[in-house]
């Protein structure tokens, strides 16, 4: 799920939206400055300010976070303190109030009323749209049209846009991606007029839509005066329309000779695309390809139109069928029908198009209804909000489960082995969602020795805050960000689970912390045993980590950090522990001297541990091990991202795409290769990052994040290096070199030099409190003075006490104004 994904990232755009994270303010040019860059020809967008005024300061707060985005176009934007100073041609002149202006070539290009400029959707749209105004066409009326559609004829396919009005985000969408593509194709945008009746839409419609009109392959065999047209069924942004583009460059029909069961799904950059096949047979070839070419040109934009030649002994499909089809959200499942004409198969996607409208209409039908809430709700501007909203009648509730109180806590914690605590705010949004992941994992585990437990943080305050008021004191830290999970042995401090708010993580986490840790093994055959890949209850088919002390004795000095470290990896691996004879044994076998561990990563052989030296620090020990256990090149997955953030390295990260045949395969192994051999070639100076990749296959959301790093979707395979401890720029590896393992480590170290631009910046924006009424402990401390304290506490850590290794990655803090950013992947 996305908004997972979303939390641990970065905060940014996607799909040309509202930027929320000031990533980069714009400069403040003195006279001297300005007048400069003015000569050097660069591209500016300046406001000269006079005076502020409620009205001028809130422009200028939306100036602040345009300036990163219109930098990934080359565009500075910045302001001059008039008062400080003055350019005079400008600061003299009453107009200029209430004008910025964009300068281009080393002179004035064009003046912007305030009001056409008033947030970061209008800046970026209307810059760019005076920029790219010898590009884009703008036509009112259908003979207007059609003139550039002759024109165009043979030459350049046109991509059509209609918006309701400038300045909106749907607007900023055609924009940028005409910035992108401006020169592969015609782009023409219209705000209304008579041409709308042409393309069936209302005048009154505020909704936008986009056509692609196929005129470069129809130069001189066009039967219509127009060009054949497709419309984009996806909401208007950036990211939808360059899928939309990208789907408009897909084969019309492919031939294959493959029964359907076997051919490969849609591969990137269609894979959320349908598949329709069609049969063909040796007699009624031609025939066959003709009417397939035509249906193809009915469903496109909706489909891919896949040919079957009958005559292959590897087509299994009974005679009775002439059709087949496969829906994205199905996998690789393929449905069979006798169809008696392409228009029934084109009815079942325009058919379900239609219903995706109608839904949509009845969103917002619902949504006027309970306007009220929905502008509460909206207030939140948060996703996971929105999913508590609409379900808000089928929500969980709590009662199912023991309560833990500041009456109960010891008491309770003493009767189980394990007592896994959500500590959670009844009203909050991410602690609703989240409340229903854990009861279903309460739910698996209720034949288990695991106790499930809930705290309600609004009515046991003191259980929270850790005040115990006796003896004994309370095992954790206060609570202080929501939801959070604590596991809880008798007499031992608290583990905090830092991993994904799901179920399925949870279960695994709670599950791999049952067995001890370390476990004592004594003979042969129980070391063969915790090595052995048995599936552990509930975890069919999980392989997980695992890690062998080897200690002469009992006595060994080292035995005691190695435990320490050991029940710190409780919930991630599972770890052993032998002495003499036994230990000696496997210290011969493995060629190390005692004391020592062996570590067995999940994605390594059994039979080829790493050897590691036993350290007499738990924190070197634990370090030592998780690093033995980490990949060398670990592909990223919404699941394993918040793990790999929390090492605090900067991120060498590749994106590679679907592989389309063998050849691709063996591409992108290469591509694993040469990245590999960065961490080798590189050695001690590249473990300040991780090198890692994505496969935007495996892994859909990659894409909004590639999109979202780089403000725009570049070819494939892409190089970034992000996250660095160092600042939030982003860097890309030029995509016209190709990647091999020197050339990749002489560019890193030209970014560290400083000798490399960077290609975009992470946003840093925190998110407040999303109503003054939320921040609850503000409120109490202002009724009761004396409960100050409550928002710093300032309990003494006992010794002992877990730390929290993953970082505190929950959505919403308490107090709310020490939340974590918010980011974007």
């Amino acid at each position: 799920m996305w908004t997972c994904i979303a939390v641990v990232l970065l905060w940014g755009r996607s799909g040309g939206g509202t930027e929320k994270a000031s990533t980069s303010a714009p400069m403040e040019y003195t006279s001297a400055d300005f007048n400069d860059k003015l000569h050097s020809g660069k591209t500016m967008f300046i406001y000269f300010e006079q005076q502020v005024s409620s009205t001028i300061a809130l422009f200028l707060a939306e100036l602040e976070q345009s300036a990163n985005a219109l930098q990934h176009y080359g565009v500075l934007v910045g302001k001059v303190n008039c008062n400080k100073e003055p350019v005079h041609e400008y600061c003299a002149e009453e107009k200029a109030l209430n004008t910025a202006f964009l300068f281009r070539g080393g002179k004035e290009f064009l003046g912007f009323n305030l009001d056409t400029v008033f947030d970061v959707n209008s800046i970026v749209s209307e810059v760019l749209f005076a920029i790219l105004r010898e590009e884009i066409k703008y036509v009112h009326t259908e003979t207007d049209l059609l003139a550039m559609e002759k024109a165009a004829r043979g030459r350049k396919d046109i991509a059509l846009g209609y918006v309701s009005s400038l300045g909106t985000q749907e607007h900023r969408s055609m924009m940028e991606t005409a910035y992108v593509y401006g020169s592969k194709y015609q782009f023409i945008l219209i705000t209304g007029g008579p041409v709308l009746n042409h393309l069936s839409v209302d005048e009154t419609s505020r909704s936008s839509h986009v056509w692609f009109l196929h005129c470069r392959a129809h130069g001189g065999s066009m039967t219509s005066e127009h060009c054949p047209s497709t419309r984009m069924s996806k909401p208007l942004s950036t990211l939808s329309l360059h899928s939309f583009l990208q789907l408009m460059e897909a084969p019309l029909v492919s031939e294959v000779y493959d029964d359907p069961s076997s051919v490969q799904p849609p591969q990137f950059p269609y894979q959320d695309t349908p598949q329709v096949f069609l049969f063909s047979r040796p007699a009624t070839k031609l025939e066959d390809l003709d009417t397939a070419t035509a249906l193809a040109w009915r469903l496109r934009g909706l489909a891919l139109l896949v040919l079957v030649h009958r005559q292959s002994p590897a087509v299994k499909t009974l005679d009775e069928y002439n059709a087949a089809y496969r829906l994205p959200e199905k996998g690789s499942e393929v449905k069979y029908l006798h169809s008696n004409s392409t228009d029934e198969l084109l009815e079942l996607f325009t058919n379900q198009e239609e219903e995706d409208d109608d839904d949509e209409e009845d969103e917002e039908d619902e949504g006027s209804e309970e306007e009220d809430l929905d502008s509460k709700l909206h207030m939140l501007d948060d996703e996971i909000a929105v999913s508590v909203f609409e379900n808000r009648l089928n929500l969980p509730d709590a009662d199912s489960l023991a309560q833990l109180t500041s009456d109960n806590f010891h008491a309770t914690v003493a009767e189980s082995s394990l007592t896994v605590a959500l500590f959670y705010l009844p009203w909050e949004a991410v602690s609703k969602t989240f409340l229903s992941s854990f009861i279903d994992v309460a739910e698996r585990l209720e034949d288990s020795e695991v106790q499930m437990c809930v705290v309600d943080c609004t009515e046991w305050t003191d259980l929270c805050a850790a005040e115990s008021g006796g003896s004994p004191p309370i095992p954790f830290r206060p609570v202080t960000v929501f939801p959070t999970v604590l596991l809880l042995r008798p007499e031992e401090s608290a583990q905090h689970y830092g991993g994904m708010l799901g179920a399925e993580a949870l279960h695994r986490f709670i599950v791999l912390s049952q067995p001890a840790s370390p476990a004592r093994l004594s003979t042969q055959e129980e070391v063969t045993s915790f090595l052995q890949e048995v599936p552990l209850p509930g975890l069919a088919g999980y392989k997980p980590d695992r890690a062998l002390g080897l200690f002469k004795t009992q006595a060994d000095a080292a035995v005691r950090p190695f435990t320490e470290a050991a029940k710190s990896l409780r919930g991630e691996a599972l770890t052993g522990l032998l002495t003499d004879g036994l230990a000696e044994k496997w210290a011969a076998e493995h060629n190390v001297d005692l004391p020592a561990v062996l570590v067995f990563p999940s994605w390594g052989a059994r039979t080829r541990p790493s050897a590691l030296t036993a350290s007499t620090s738990a924190e070197e020990m634990l370090s030592r091990i998780s690093t033995a256990l980490l990949h060398p090149l670990p592909e990223l997955t919404v699941e394993n991202l918040p793990s790999f953030l929390s090492l605090g390295r900067g991120l060498l990260l590749l994106f590679v795409g679907e592989e389309e045949d063998e050849i691709g395969r063996r591409q992108n192994q290469a591509l694993l290769e040469e990245m590999l051999g960065v961490v080798e070639l590189g050695g001690e100076r590249m473990e300040r990052y991780l090198v890692c990749w994505i496969h935007l296959g495996r892994t859909p959301a990659g894409m909004s994040v590639l999109g979202s790093y780089l403000g725009s979707m570049p070819p494939l395979p892409a190089l970034v290096l992000t996250h660095l401890p160092s600042g939030s720029e982003i860097y890309q590896y030029s995509p016209n070199t190709p990647i091999m393992a020197s050339s990749v480590l002489q560019w890193v170290q030209r970014v560290e030099d400083g000798a490399e631009a960077a290609a975009g910046t992470l946003g840093r924006d925190s998110w407040p409190p999303a109503a003054e009424f939320f921040d609850f402990l503000k409120i109490m401390d202002v009724q009761e003075p004396g409960s100050s304290r409550q928002q710093t506490p300032e309990a003494k850590v006992e010794e002992g006490v877990a730390v929290d290794r993953a970082g505190e990655e929950s959505s919403s803090s308490f107090p709310a104004h020490d939340k974590p950013p918010h980011t974007e992947l």
